[in-house]
């Protein structure tokens, strides 16, 4: 699980993008140019493989605000997606 208090990666988010996983579900956190201005673009999908080697219809995506608020959401719904698709996470570590 995310703890929010420790996940300070809005500055990062800023500049690069930030990946990481979790109990076998890898995710990306995008800063995504729209013409509403910047959106937080979150990606997840099952381990093993990286970002780049892994096919589009396993990635799931949702759309925050970009801002620490958005950054936060985005931890929840991370936690949220963990928990609910548990049986694929524990799948993919296999």
């Amino acid at each position: 699980m995310i703890a929010k208090e420790n996940f300070h990666v809005f500055n990062y988010v800023n500049r690069e993008d930030y990946f990481a996983s979790m109990d076998g579900m890898r995710y990306l956190l995008h800063k995504k140019s729209t013409d509403d201005g910047a959106k937080l673009e979150v990606v997840i999908w099952p381990e093993p493989y990286c970002f780049a080697k892994t096919p589009e219809e396993t990635k799931q995506r949702m759309e925050f605000e970009f801002s620490p608020a958005g950054v936060e959401a985005a931890a929840d719904w991370l936690n949220e997606q963990l928990m609910q698709q548990k049986p694929l996470w524990d799948l993919s570590k296999k």
